[in-house]
């Protein structure tokens, strides 16, 4: 009887950690932007490709960074719902540690624990990519985005950078793209 009930507690974790796309064991520790300038980073991004997520559910997303001071970054997130509104989030990214500056924490809400946000690649005047993951017990949660600074970007840097996600185990089959067609996200791209 015991063993039944191991097995049945197994599959049913099994069955939720696929149902929230949560994955078994510890974060991946994937080697970021080597002497990343947060300065260079700021201003706008838009959306190119992401891994899904219920608080980014919108289409034609950017991303405004402001330097706030040193070490911490003003984040402005915005996106076009189906219903034609324009939803923002603001919050705040904080480096964690001086020495590892690609390495940043962010925050929506006051309440809230900060996030990791991890820059892994960056030429800063073309395209971004970021990383997060969360430990939740004996699961783990990736989050990953691919940005540029034009609502486009060449299917070669796509490509590239999906490699290196593919490298440290993130599943891009799983990825989406943004819309950001100019017609269609006209009140974002202002």
């Amino acid at each position: 009887m015991k063993a039944m009930q191991v097995i049945s507690l197994t599959l049913l974790a099994v069955l939720t950690a696929s149902a929230q796309d949560l994955k078994l064991g510890k974060c991946p520790e994937p080697a970021v932007e080597a002497k990343f300038d947060v300065t260079r980073y700021i201003g706008k991004w838009y959306g190119i490709k992401k891994l899904p997520t219920t608080f980014q559910t919108g289409q034609c997303s950017t991303a405004t960074y402001s330097l706030k001071s040193p070490g911490v970054i003003g984040v402005l997130n915005s996106e076009l719902q189906d219903d034609g509104t324009i939803t923002s989030t603001t919050g705040s990214a904080k480096v964690k540690n001086p020495a590892e500056p690609a390495k940043l924490e962010v925050s929506f809400l006051e309440t809230s624990p900060p996030a990791p946000y991890w820059v892994l690649s960056t030429d800063y005047e073309g395209h971004s990519l970021v990383y997060s993951c969360t430990e939740k017990g004996l699961f783990y949660k990736e989050l990953t985005w691919i940005l540029s600074r034009e609502p486009t970007l060449p299917e070669e840097t796509i490509e590239e950078l999906e490699s290196i996600l593919t490298s440290i185990g993130v599943s891009v089959d799983k990825m989406v793209p943004t819309n950001q067609d100019a017609d269609y996200c006209s009140a974002m791209h202002q």
